[in-house]
């Protein structure tokens, strides 16, 4: 079972909130992670993102795409980050995500569909 585990978090403000001590750990953690899920066989592809605030947004108004900077929600509801895993089961997807959240605060788990819902 495929799922995407989406960690959440304040990357832009990170280096004035948290102690370099921290930081360091939680980037070990991470790299310890990305390598684990890999001799596991369960990582399918992960990925950090830039921080929030050089996002950009683009909607389909009056026919034409318009992009704007966006969107900034609280940086503590920023996406950071996120792995795609392949599991045996829900149960492991919320292991895992249960041990990312320690370092997050917030972590979303979403099934990966495998084809799109039949109409």
């Amino acid at each position: 079972m495929k799922y995407m585990i989406m960690m959440f978090g304040e990357a832009g403000t990170m280096m004035e909130v948290r102690s370099p001590e921290w930081i360091r750990e939680m980037i070990g953690f991470m790299i310890q992670l990305d390598k684990d899920l890999r001799e596991s066989g369960e990582l399918v592809f992960n990925a950090g993102l830039a921080d929030g605030s050089t996002a950009k947004l683009v909607r389909h108004e009056n026919g034409v795409a318009v992009t704007t900077d966006g969107p900034f929600a609280e940086s503590k509801e920023s996406l950071v980050g996120y792995w795609v895993v392949d599991v045996v089961n829900e149960d492991r997807a919320i292991e895992l995500a249960s041990r990312i959240v320690e370092w997050s605060g917030v972590v979303e788990l979403r099934q990966v569909a495998d084809a799109p819902p039949e109409v």
